[in-house]
């Protein structure tokens, strides 16, 4: 059937537009950086590596996986000591009477429009409704899966005194959407609050929301201490020295979250995505009593499977005889120690 120039039209601009989403999320682009690697190198792939990659993709095979509603059982603001996985990097996290989410995306789509880009395959396991009051919302880096604006907008009018702790640079976004209580972060820079210490720590990444932005602002991970415990949360890297670091640092965290998807192809992303056996690297290096995957199974960005970082997982954890780290059903309940 031949196309109307209205359709060829319209499938010349939905793959513009795939592009333009994919330079935001995955494609860093050879630019002046304020913001380097530890290592003293800011990620630059060639646009001819993108046309490359999409030219040869691989078609994943994309499947829902299951929710748990374990989480009902609880009663989210009076009961203590737990953390949920709502999917992708988002996790809420309940210690001592604080509430703390990790970058939350509510959204239906990772991207800045609401009909192109990215979109769930599974909901969130807790809707925003959902939510015990929220004390604070930490941010790793300011692409579109991890700096959500719609829901951060909601999240801001549900809970105005709360805390958003993001990385240098990025308070600009906030400001144009009229969000208060922003602190921005260097790496090592630190932010106390009712006996927890929030520290943001380097790792191996990148940022850009759009085309001209390329690492003008931070990225990172976020280690949470209180006097009894601490949660690493890894954002977005590659795998480098810099959990080392952070164990010499600041110690090995009792909890680790650590992204294990969005890896193929591992020519493309290997400098910026951690593929399962790079993630048990990362647990090693910080020493983690537990740690959980993350960055998986929400959306398709990348050309593998859904299930297969779990299932690389799990393999490479029986090949080294290691039991201490794992994934999770989005709603399941882990209760902190």
């Amino acid at each position: 059937m031949k196309l109307s120039k209205k359709h060829l039209l319209l499938n010349k601009l939905t793959i513009v537009i795939k592009l333009l989403i994919l330079v935001g999320l995955v494609m860093p682009q050879p630019v002046i950086a304020k913001y380097k690697n530890t290592n003293g190198i800011a990620i630059d792939k060639p646009f001819s590596d993108l046309i490359k990659w999409q030219r040869n993709q691989k078609e994943p095979i994309k499947t829902s996986i299951d929710l748990s509603n374990s989480w009902k059982n609880l009663d989210l603001n009076n009961d203590d000591n737990y953390t949920i996985w709502i999917g992708h990097s988002t996790f809420l996290i309940k210690k001592h009477g604080l509430s703390i989410l990790t970058d939350p995306i509510f959204s239906e789509r990772a991207s800045p429009f609401k009909n192109f880009g990215p979109k769930r395959l599974i909901p969130p396991a807790l809707k925003i409704s959902d939510l015990p009051d929220i004390d604070i919302v930490t941010i790793s880096h300011n692409h579109y899966d991890h700096l959500d604006i719609r829901s951060l907008k909601l999240l801001y009018k549900l809970n105005p005194d709360i805390i958003f702790l993001i990385p240098k640079g990025d308070k600009g976004i906030f400001n144009k959407n009229n969000i208060m209580n922003v602190v921005e972060f260097e790496w090592w820079e630190s932010f106390d609050i009712d006996n927890f210490t929030f520290t943001f720590t380097p790792v191996q990444h990148w940022s850009r929301r759009g085309l001209f932005d390329k690492n003008k602002s931070l990225w990172g991970g976020w280690y949470i201490q209180s006097s009894d415990y601490s949660i690493f949360h890894a954002g977005d890297t590659g795998y480098s020295n810099d959990f080392i670091t952070t164990k010499e640092k600041l110690g090995s965290p009792k909890y680790s979250f650590i992204p294990i998807g969005a890896y193929e192809p591992e020519w493309f992303m290997a400098a910026s995505h951690v593929n399962p056996e790079d993630a048990i690297k990362i647990m090693i290096d910080l020493e983690s009593e537990f740690s959980f995957g993350m960055h998986w199974a929400t959306f398709t960005l990348t050309d593998e499977d859904t299930i297969e970082p779990k299932i690389r997982l799990e393999r490479a954890l029986e090949n080294a005889n290691l039991n201490n780290f794992t994934t999770l059903t989005p709603g399941e309940v882990v209760l902190l120690e």
